[in-house]
């Protein structure tokens, strides 16, 4: 596995890589009509792109298909970081997640974690600040602001 920064030619893959790991691993926390509003497979290609390198953003690669990405604001914000559905539990997240926390400039991390992802993160000593619905859509989904 490599890690390297973000490339608009990866756009592709991390969007379909995003919509399936959220309809098939976030399905065991949320249901069918919050997953949809989550990842409705209609995504805007250029917001994501712009977003992407407006942070540090980075995607874990193994024989040339993505199997992960992350990305991190200046504020030190982790906006997204998402696995392969075939690749959880392989240490993918921790490697991206570690080259996200290096790669800040701010002494404190935040993420909003999902309920899926919540474990994930407190195994890597962040805490629950606290609970809040996320309003996607107009469909509120459970998510938790945590910090390192």
């Amino acid at each position: 596995m490599i890690i390297r920064r973000y490339e608009t030619k990866d756009l592709a893959q991390i969007l379909l890589l995003f919509h399936d790991t959220v309809h098939n691993i976030n399905k065991a926390d949320y249901d069918e009509e919050q997953l949809y509003a989550w990842a409705d497979g209609r995504p805007d290609p250029d917001r994501w792109d712009r977003s992407f390198y407006e942070h540090y953003s980075i995607i874990a690669e193994e024989n040339g298909r993505i199997i992960g990405f992350g990305d991190i604001d200046h504020k030190g914000f982790i906006d997204r970081l998402f696995v392969h559905m075939d690749h959880q539990r392989k240490g993918v997240a921790s490697a991206i997640c570690e080259e996200l926390e290096k790669n800040v400039i701010s002494d404190k991390i935040t993420v909003q974690a999902s309920v899926t992802a919540r474990p994930f993160f407190e195994k890597r000593g962040y805490k629950v600040l606290k609970q809040i619905k996320a309003v996607r859509k107009g469909i509120a989904l459970t998510a938790f602001i945590m910090e390192k």
